[in-house]
């Protein structure tokens, strides 16, 4: 079953947009954006403009995690209510397929179930 992003603080405000901007960073090995992959656990957003990410990888190998840290600050660096991008990797708890979305399940070919 898919997870939800969390987003708290000010993220909330601006959570279609945030989406947008994060689907056009890609998991190059995959194929996918890194919502459909669900990498991304949460987005905070403080008053001062601080955006914090907290996400993770597929696993601790993954050859395109620095394409993928790349990708974020370039899709948020701009954002006009964003003054600085903080991207904080977590490993627990630890991905699993459950988090991939329905339209990414149905995109590789798993059953996207439920």
């Amino acid at each position: 079953m898919e997870q939800a992003i969390t987003y708290t603080g000010q993220a909330g405000q601006h959570k279609e947009e945030l989406e947008e901007k994060r689907r056009n960073v890609k998991d190059t090995e995959i194929g996918l954006d890194i919502v459909d992959i669900g990498l991304i656990y949460g987005i905070d957003l403080d008053d001062d403009g601080v955006c914090t990410v907290r996400l993770t990888f597929t696993g601790a190998g993954c050859s395109c995690s620095e394409h993928i840290l790349k990708g974020v600050h370039e899709q948020l660096d701009p954002l006009d209510f964003i003054n600085e991008v903080k991207i904080k990797i977590v490993w627990s708890p630890a991905w699993v397929l459950d988090r991939i979305t329905r339209y990414g399940r149905i995109s590789l070919g798993i059953n996207p179930g439920r």
